[in-house]
């Protein structure tokens, strides 16, 4: 992830926003072509790769590691339910209040408050 450290973070909200897209398919689909295990890693994006490797410190940078790898995790449990079935749970936790629609939410307030404290 090239860039400067706002363009980085809107790249990064601009990727985990297409997450909500590509769960949506595998509800409808019931297939992905991203593995749960894959998914849930927090390092095997871009921006989870920069984050880890970018030696930021401070309160914003791990509120913000760890509401990414929250994201990572529901956006993996959503995967598993679209995938084995589970369709309507998997809808209700990308419906607004849901346990991923929350932390995607909470994430990218967190990313732009980052930004504009940086």
């Amino acid at each position: 992830m090239a860039g400067t450290f706002e363009e980085q973070v809107q790249a990064a909200i601009g990727a985990h926003g297409m997450w909500k897209a590509r769960l949506r398919a595998a509800i409808d689909s019931g297939r992905s072509e991203f593995s749960v295990e894959t998914v849930k890693r927090d390092d095997a994006c871009d921006f989870g790769r920069w984050l880890k490797a970018a030696g930021h410190e401070g309160a914003d940078h791990e509120k913000v590691r760890q509401l990414h790898a929250a994201f990572h995790t529901e956006a993996a449990k959503v995967l598993q339910l679209a995938t084995t079935g589970k369709k309507t749970d998997a809808v209700s936790a990308m419906e607004f209040g849901g346990s991923f629609s929350k932390v995607s939410s909470t994430l990218v307030v967190a990313l732009k408050g980052w930004q504009r404290a940086a």
